[in-house]
């Protein structure tokens, strides 16, 4: 052949082969769409997210609880027979919980910035500032002497890393969404999209920061102050259009700046992540066969430097709440700091024990596991955002808020200024889904026409009672209905319901539960153990955590590999 073919030919595969290579490296790129070829993140503008994200990081507080399969339920003899916590295998995803209880510390930085931002000295706000108040009365006791806790566990700092008590399951609620809301508008300050100090130097009661008014309308959080959410001499603050024109930037749920919320764990959460099967093995445990958070059958510990010592916080036994000073003691007569007692294999502490836990879930006597069996939650009412007329989400102003009395009496707000206003879903939402139908989910298969316990009370006159219709029809939960008004000058008129006709005091608005406390005996340290309360209402033994979804991969081990 031909020197010069020879040589030809050569160049020829050697350009073939710097194409191939140069097309697989562009294909290959992170920042280069496997779907059209384009660049992402071009300075010039395009399509912008965050390709070289690394994975979900705790957020404060949190400790990760990788998810998994487990026997939730009582595995353990049931001598009490009541039958609402009966087995069933459930599957919940891998989630972030508080590390420990909501304390008094916590609750206290809470009421402190309700208090900056909306002072409770104007009359329009101090509803907010009251409603938030823990109730201090629960240590109150007819025939006992605990004065000292009522005016002194909430703010003294002896009781600071007290869990907090005296909070019903709203109140929980709304300082998890405050909690949210603090963490986002700092994440997003250190990343440059908001002033610096902005949290502490430009909020008021007509500019603050909401997640959700970021995310949809970032034009009106801090009031729409553009020189707060548009910082001057920060980066990647503007973007170039295909016309030319620069655009302002703000942080989307593409950056992965954003953190998801901290709520109230689900149930099934709460009691997979009080198991603590991670480090445990053997048979009995993987099959769910697990009594306490810790291992083992005994509240005492077992190990040599300690034996002997209590495990948890709860009461020994009649006039017993700690056990005989000096000796057997669980070094508590009443809640314990955090972090007193060793923690479970998630290193969470106090899942047994100290105080009872709210959690999410609507109550029930059975889980319905033949319907769901998958991150397993009852409780779920669907919403959206309130629209404008010209189509712009509705931002609540200081003199649009909306106060809800409560079955108690108590008045809270129902959103704060700052916030978007949410309304049920409709049909334009349900229409032809075959996964929801409705706004309101707790009654789902409970309680509803189709699929609850009926029973005749009386019939239409006219019909007879030979074939005729049914005139009124009584739920299986006949919850009593107490009365809430409000008369022409301002007075609230509260009427108890005093019919001798109801049968239960299980309703849509009570709610589980969990956990052993400083109150209670050993038999409900068993993490299975479930219990009800009133979602408005408070005690002296009922606390809370908060948790987190996890976004991404199931383990923190795997992401890292991945990437």
């Amino acid at each position: 052949m031909d020197m010069k073919k020879v040589i030809t030919v050569k160049i020829l595969l050697v350009l073939a082969v710097s194409v191939t290579m140069v097309g697989c490296k562009r294909s290959s790129s992170s920042n280069s769409s496997r779907a059209t070829g384009w660049d992402i993140n071009s300075r010039d503008g395009g399509f912008q997210y965050n390709t070289s994200y690394k994975g979900q990081e705790a957020a404060p507080g949190l400790v990760m609880v990788e998810g998994g399969t487990f026997t939730m339920g009582k595995v353990q003899d049931d001598v009490m027979h009541d039958w609402n916590n009966t087995p069933n295998q459930q599957h919940v995803q891998s989630f972030y919980m508080d590390e420990t209880e909501v304390t008094n510390l916590m609750y206290l930085e809470y009421l402190d910035w309700i208090k900056r931002v909306y002072p409770p000295s104007e009359d329009n706000f101090k509803k907010i500032y009251d409603g938030a108040l823990p109730d201090t009365l629960v240590w109150r006791n007819r025939l006992g002497y605990n004065e000292v806790m009522t005016e002194n566990y909430l703010r003294h700092p002896g009781y600071q890393e007290y869990p907090v008590v005296g909070v019903s399951w709203i109140q929980a609620v709304e300082f998890a969404n405050w909690r949210s809301d603090r963490v986002n508008e700092m994440y997003l300050e250190d990343a440059g999209y908001i002033a610096r100090d902005a949290k502490l130097n430009s909020v008021s009661s007509d500019a603050t920061f909401s997640t959700d008014t970021y995310i949809n309308a970032p034009s009106k959080v801090y009031g729409g102050n553009d020189s707060i959410t548009n910082p001057a001499n920060t980066r990647r603050r503007v973007q170039t259009t295909a016309s030319g024109d620069t655009i302002n930037v703000h942080a989307t749920r593409e950056t992965g700046i954003i953190s998801p919320k901290y709520r109230l764990p689900t149930e099934a959460e709460w009691e997979y992540a009080a198991l603590g099967l991670t480090s445990i093995r053997n048979y009995n445990i993987y099959r769910g066969r697990k009594k306490y958070p810790w291992d083992g059958q005994y509240t005492r510990s077992g190990k040599r430097k300690v034996r002997g010592d209590q495990l948890a916080n709860f009461k020994q036994g009649k006039g017993d709440y700690g056990g005989i000073a000096g000796w057997s003691d669980d070094g508590a007569d009443i809640t314990n700091a955090v972090k007193s007692y060793e923690p479970n294999d998630y290193g969470l502490y106090d899942m047994a024990g100290n105080v009872a836990e709210w959690v999410a879930d609507v109550y029930r006597p059975i889980v319905d596991d033949e319907f769901n069996d998958f991150n397993y939650y009852r409780g779920n009412v669907y919403t959206k955002n309130e629209l404008n007329e010209d189509g712009t989400v509705k931002v609540v102003m200081p003199g649009e808020i909306v106060f809800d009395t409560l079955s108690n009496g108590k008045i809270v707000a129902r959103d704060l200024p700052g916030e978007i206003a949410t309304v049920p879903v409709d049909e334009d939402e349900t229409y032809l889904r075959t996964q929801f139908d409705r706004s309101d989910n707790r009654n789902f298969r409970d309680g509803d026409q189709s699929s609850s316990r009926y029973y005749r009370e009386n019939f239409d006159e006219e019909e007879g009672a030979e074939g005729g219709e049914m005139k009124a029809t009584r739920k299986m939960y006949n919850s009593p209905q107490h009365s809430i008004e409000t008369d022409s000058s301002g007075q609230m008129i509260k009427e108890y319901d005093k019919s001798d006709k109801r049968t239960s005091l299980i309703n849509d608005e009570v709610r589980v539960y969990k956990g052993g406390s400083w109150r209670d005996r050993e038999y409900w340290l068993d993490p299975a153990q479930r219990r009800y309360f009133p979602q408005d209402m408070a005690t002296d033994y009922i606390g809370f955590r908060c948790a987190m979804s996890r976004v991404g991969s199931k383990s923190e081990s795997k992401n890292k590999t991945k990437n």
